[in-house]
């Protein structure tokens, strides 16, 4: 074999490793869609049990034409603000060559699907605050505005080697603490304003009642289920070597084009989601936040887990545990009815998740073939207020929109007899009541 035969044989080695990979990684994250519909059940009463199975299944098929219409163009072209660039945007608009079946390129629709996973998780993380009153119709339009339009827009602003967050700011977000999480959480505040609680959940003294989910095994094994998941979405995080891009490392490196590997991903997802779960069980013993406490240590972790060591990975994550279910308990003296604490351990976590990395990772250069600034502790909490900001004012105005309309909350009548009650559908054959 010439040399010249042996290059061209790795280089297709490569894109062949590249493609499965990614291909992989997506199969898995659909876990998280599984997961989180297993966790809402579980969390539901009797009544309104398939209600809120429905609403993941809808949101999950009405996201993947919504970002092949116009989510990923929004990827590609509006990195540098809210100015497109209609040249980069190009190759995201559903009639282009490479938005189909074009022989010559095997990866986009493998990188468009993991995006699209990543788009149907914000939605995802949205359904479980809402359950047992907001209506189908709402639930999948304000889905469809968070995971198309929304997420895609953060993602292209800090989750982009060419977004401005990026390269103004030095904005390192690796595991979506903020593009991902934070957008969700408060995207979900904003509606829940509108929204209001579940009928029984406030006295007319302001206390709070305890609503009980039907199944509380079905909600961990849920949850245990979005841990497995967030081994695809974390694994998609990486960049896979041989991507041909000339600005990354020939190694793997992150969305930044700065090095990282796989075994940091391991030891350190592991190690937030034990930190996260000894945190919660140790703030309130209960095996709901116990496991909710996963997801929190993951999520304070997850901005800078390409670069932590595995013994602070596991300290952000234990502090995120414990203060999860607190932040849990602020939101609901507000008199916020978040039913599973999603503002919280995606919201509050979030912040945490992107403060850290500017504390622990202030001063660490990236990538200087790109021209992207070291972190900086000034440069994440920026990026925190964009994240805030960006995911609470559409849910926030859009909440406000559909409350006006009367087409966000259910009758008080479909509430009380069960929101099964709209799909015609009883959840099981001895139709217990709770």
């Amino acid at each position: 074999m010439t040399p010249e035969e042996l290059q061209a044989a790795i280089a297709a080695a490569n894109e062949i490793n590249l493609e499965v990979y990614y291909y992989w990684c997506t199969a898995i994250m659909i876990l998280i869609h599984a997961g989180f519909m297993m966790y809402e059940m579980g969390a539901s009463r009797v009544k309104h049990t398939l209600a809120a199975g429905t609403k993941n299944v809808l949101a999950f098929a009405y996201m993947i034409p919504t970002f092949w219409m116009f989510g990923w163009w929004i990827y590609l072209a509006m990195y540098q603000g809210f100015t497109p660039d209609f040249e980069a945007g190009a190759g995201g608009v559903p009639w282009g060559e490479n938005m189909g079946p074009n022989l010559e390129d095997n990866a986009t629709g493998v990188f468009w699907g993991a995006f699209t996973l990543f788009a149907c998780t914000t939605a995802s993380i949205m359904s479980g605050a809402v359950i047992e009153r907001i209506r189908m119709t709402a639930f999948i339009i304000l889905a469809v505005i968070l995971g198309s339009v929304v997420w895609i827009l953060s993602a292209s602003w800090g989750w982009h080697y060419a977004g401005w967050m990026v390269v103004e700011w030095g904005y390192h977000d690796f595991g979506a603490s903020g593009v991902v999480h934070m957008i969700s959480g408060f995207f979900a505040l904003g509606v829940l304003i509108h929204l209001g609680p579940r009928i029984g959940k406030f006295n007319a003294d302001g206390s709070a009642n305890v609503i009980r989910g039907h199944s509380m095994p079905m909600t961990m094994v849920g949850l245990m289920l979005i841990v497995v998941g967030f081994f695809g979405f974390l694994g998609g995080c990486v960049i896979f070597p041989g991507t041909g891009l000339s600005w990354y490392a020939t190694e793997w490196a992150n969305i930044y084009g700065m090095p990282t590997t796989l075994s940091t991903i391991a030891f350190n997802t592991l190690m937030a989601v034990a930190g996260g779960m000894i945190g919660a069980y140790t703030k309130t013993r209960d095996p709901f936040w116990m496991m909710s406490g996963a997801l929190c240590g993951v999520i304070s972790a997850a901005a800078g887990m390409d670069m932590y060591y595995p013994g602070l990975a596991f300290i952000l994550a234990f502090i995120g545990g414990v203060i999860g279910p607190i932040s849990a308990q602020f939101v609901e003296k507000m008199g916020i009815d978040d039913a599973v604490g999603a503002v919280s351990v995606h919201g509050t976590c979030g912040i945490l998740g992107l403060l850290f990395a500017g504390i622990f990772l202030g001063g660490y250069p990236q990538f200087a073939a790109n021209e992207i600034p070291p972190i900086t502790f000034m440069g994440q909490f920026k990026g925190m207020i964009v994240m805030l900001l960006l995911g609470f004012i559409p849910g926030f105005v859009f909440g406000w929109l559909f409350k006006a309309l009367g087409i966000l909350r259910a009758s008080d009548g479909v509430q009380e007899v069960g929101m099964d009650v709209e799909i015609e559908a009883m959840a099981y054959p001895e139709d217990i009541k709770s």
